[in-house]
């Protein structure tokens, strides 16, 4: 059973689970775990990532990163953990919410290179999806990832989400200006593909 967590834009948030994971907000009990993937994924992750500062994986930064994502301003913010045995296999971020028109907000994902081709990904953005199209009654989910990540092309597109455009030179990434896709799923399309599994 899911547990809700978007009831209204309080900071505190339950955990999210699914079949095979639990999504959680951040804390420093995280930091053990968190440091031991990101270290040894750094080679996998980095292409796909800005520059990591010097202190990325200090004890220090860490604690800033948790108190950024639990500022009223940041969005939300969880780590991936499986269901079995409780290991770190990713992270979650949903930023730039923005209510009023726009009724939209961004996502954005990573997952250590141990755990990667395993439905980890997909299986917790679409455990996602219930709470920001039905809790936080959100219009639009937007997401971009470079052209060449095929993996993270085909994580969106089976979770739903329809390529929209071409940014050039989008986002620094890796200490460079790179083009991006943008994809975006619409809350009507999240109704009808439930309705469609449900038949």
């Amino acid at each position: 059973m899911m547990v809700a967590f978007f009831t209204s834009l309080s900071r505190e948030r339950p955990p999210i689970s699914t079949r095979r994971l639990v999504l959680m907000p951040p804390s420093m009990a995280h930091f053990e775990q968190w440091v031991a993937l990101r270290m040894a994924s750094r080679a996998f992750l980095a292409p796909f990532e800005p520059l990591w500062p010097a202190d990325d994986l200090t004890r220090a930064a860490f604690r800033q990163r948790v108190k950024r994502y639990r500022s009223d301003h940041y969005g939300y913010a969880f780590l991936i953990f499986t269901q079995a045995n409780h290991t770190l296999v990713g992270g979650i971020t949903l930023s730039r919410v923005m209510r009023g028109v726009a009724q939209s907000c961004s996502i954005g994902y990573w997952i250590g290179e141990p755990h990667i081709r395993q439905g980890y990904m997909h299986e917790a953005i679409t455990g996602l999806l219930p709470e920001i199209f039905e809790r936080l009654r959100l219009h639009r989910l937007e997401a971009a990832c470079m052209p060449h990540n095929q993996a993270s092309v085909r994580v969106l597109e089976k979770a739903g989400f329809q390529q929209e455009g071409y940014a050039r030179d989008y986002l620094k990434i890796a200490g460079q200006w790179q083009d991006h896709l943008l994809f975006a799923l619409l809350e009507k399309d999240y109704k009808k593909r439930t309705i469609d599994l449900r038949c």
